[in-house]
């Protein structure tokens, strides 16, 4: 009989610890317990634009649309036939440091819905077969005369839809310019000449290579007996004896000295812009937390300082829209401030962003700021604990950047201990205007 290590963890705001379960294959199954009539299950694969380098930009995302073509037992379209007619909602997503695919659906009588759903998921998960006829053939981008319309085609037509969208472009110039050397810099959707050209096999290995047990967490989330449950995706989920692949290591850059501007255009009206900063590692928990407190003081919502000084309070305001994300990923976050502005005003809208970042970190914040943060962040956690997807996604999120659930824990015991100095401090330092990457796109009539 198999061996399985279980373990506990303290999820909150659920009424029941989650279950970890760790099989002897490597295999992690997580079982979290939700009142209702839904459950969710879902499989993060540690795989993303991470694994991938310049011969196969893309190939995750791609293979992420193949998989749903179809297995040994049920052919291409079956499988979201029957769960959509069942009203369930099935999807999946690729990032830099994960692929995930996951179905949520009424559990239905006596759980009636349950075991079909597994058993079509698991079916996906390890016997996906990427037909030849479902890629389609390789073809020359340039040539007009194809005709034979396959996947290969909707993925492509989904890179070129991207190319028209500014916001998508900034980020794209960003996200590449931010790095040297780590695989970060990729896009996620690849490019266009990749996709067209990518043979079967290539596809099929990086496959076998990644889809392996220890790289597979399973989630269910739901209204169950966990004792009923995890047997049957033990079954379900049977790898006969796959072979593990352990994910190499990557050293993440450094924040560039002196910073670095790109400007390029495009057919627009407005203008746009990202500033971007290298943040800190998932695991750094603390570091995060706090980095995620200042994007939320400084651009989050309408009251943020960006919006109330350089929108709300200003006569004749520069900018349309200003906003900060902060993005987590294993090897090191993202901290973004973006915005769209009059093009005329390029240079006063980039000065006055610089000037409010270097006044956030250098006078500090407010008590009452403080405590406006920690509200939200709770608050933006609780929400994500109220639907089965979003606790599942939680957890797959958790499970695969910062490799253990424990953070979990950690989180919302962090945001109560931080303080304003430790806010002052992280900004200064992560934050240096003199270092930021920037991205702008202007409409064409500026380009000289």
């Amino acid at each position: 009989m198999e061996n399985i290590k279980k373990r506990l963890t303290q999820y909150p705001y659920l009424e029941k610890p989650v279950e970890i379960y760790e099989r002897e294959c490597g295999h992690t199954i997580i079982y979290a317990y939700k009142r209702g009539e839904l459950i969710n299950i879902s499989s993060w694969v540690k795989t993303g634009s991470i694994n991938e380098n310049d011969k196969n930009n893309g190939i995750s995302h791609f293979l992420e649309h193949l998989m749903f073509k179809g297995t040994s037992k049920h052919k291409a379209g079956e499988f979201d036939k029957i769960l959509e007619s069942k009203g369930a909602i099935v999807n999946a997503a690729t990032w830099k440091d994960y692929t995930f695919y996951y179905v949520t659906i009424p559990k239905g009588n006596d759980n009636s819905n349950f075991e079909e759903t597994l058993e079509l998921h698991a079916d996906m998960m390890l016997d996906p077969i990427i037909p030849q006829e479902e890629i389609g053939e390789p073809f020359d981008i340039n040539d007009s005369s194809v005709k034979t319309k396959r996947e290969r085609h909707v993925v492509i037509e989904e890179i070129r839809m991207r190319k028209d969208q500014p916001w998508t472009k900034v980020y794209n110039t960003l996200n590449k310019n931010m790095y040297t050397n780590h695989p970060y810099k990729r896009d996620v959707i690849g490019n266009e000449q990749i996709i067209s050209t990518i043979p079967r096999e290539v596809i099929l290995e990086y496959y076998k290579k990644h889809y392996t047990p220890n790289n597979i967490t399973t989630i269910i989330t739901g209204d169950f007996d966990s004792g009923e449950v995890i047997p049957k995706i033990i079954k379900a989920f049977d790898f006969k004896g796959r072979t593990n692949y352990q994910n190499p290591e990557y050293e993440i850059d450094k924040q560039i000295k002196g910073g670095k501007y790109i400007e390029e255009y495009a057919k627009i009206n407005t203008g746009f812009l990202m500033l971007g900063f290298l943040g800190a590692k998932a695991v750094d928990i603390r570091t995060s937390v706090i980095l995620e407190m200042i994007c939320n003081l400084l651009g989050t919502g309408q009251s943020s300082r960006l919006f109330q000084q350089l929108i709300e309070k200003e006569k004749n305001p520069v900018f349309n829209v200003i906003s900060t994300d902060y993005y987590t990923f294993k090897d090191g976050g993202n901290i973004f401030v973006q915005a769209n502005f009059k093009p005329e005003f390029k240079e006063s809208a980039l000065n006055q962003i610089k000037d409010q970042i270097e006044t956030f970190y250098k006078n500090g914040i407010t008590e009452r700021e403080l405590k406006k943060a920690k509200k939200k962040l709770k608050s933006a956690f609780a929400e994500n604990s109220e639907t089965v997807s979003d606790i599942s996604e939680t957890i797959g999120h958790y499970m695969t950047i910062y490799g253990e659930l424990k953070y979990v824990e950690e989180y919302v015991n962090t945001i109560d201990t931080i303080t304003k100095e430790e806010i002052k401090e992280t900004a200064a330092k992560y934050l240096n205007v003199e270092d930021a990457v920037i991205s702008v796109l202007l409409p064409e009539s500026y380009k000289f």
